[in-house]
């Protein structure tokens, strides 16, 4: 073989396994009730903070729980091992990356969607929306 066939064949595999691994990060969207239907596997919940639950933080096992409803309407108690994201509270939606265990969902990640500044109520002075 001639040494660029070797190289060609080299960038073609080096593609597909980065192909490979950058799919493998993908998680399914799906609401507490399939997480919970398996359990350990990981998913995306998107959901909003039940206010009317109260928010606990643990500090020797540095463990936040809280409750949140999906998009469904199910609630589940939400336990993320980091202390509670800042503006918490303030969240529009909650995106949480993680799986269920023992009807609870052990959240590994959490992304927050905070109400926007720029919204009808906090018009800018002097400037016209479109």
């Amino acid at each position: 073989m001639k040494k660029t066939h070797i190289a060609i064949i080299i960038v073609i595999a080096v593609s597909i396994g980065a192909i490979i691994s950058a799919t493998g990060d993908f998680s399914t969207y799906v609401g507490f009730t399939q997480a919970n239907e398996q359990p350990g596997t990981k998913y995306t919940v998107i959901g909003e903070l039940d206010t009317n639950q109260a928010m606990n933080f643990d500090p020797l096992s540095s463990t936040f729980s809280f409750v949140a409803v999906d998009k469904d309407g199910k609630s589940s108690r939400v336990l993320y091992n980091q202390p509670k994201p800042q503006d918490f509270e303030r969240s529009e939606e909650i995106t949480m990356k993680g799986y269920a265990k023992d009807d609870v969902f052990v959240a590994e990640e959490i992304l927050m969607k905070c109400p926007s500044k720029y919204n009808e109520t906090n018009k800018l002075e002097g400037y016209e929306t479109y």
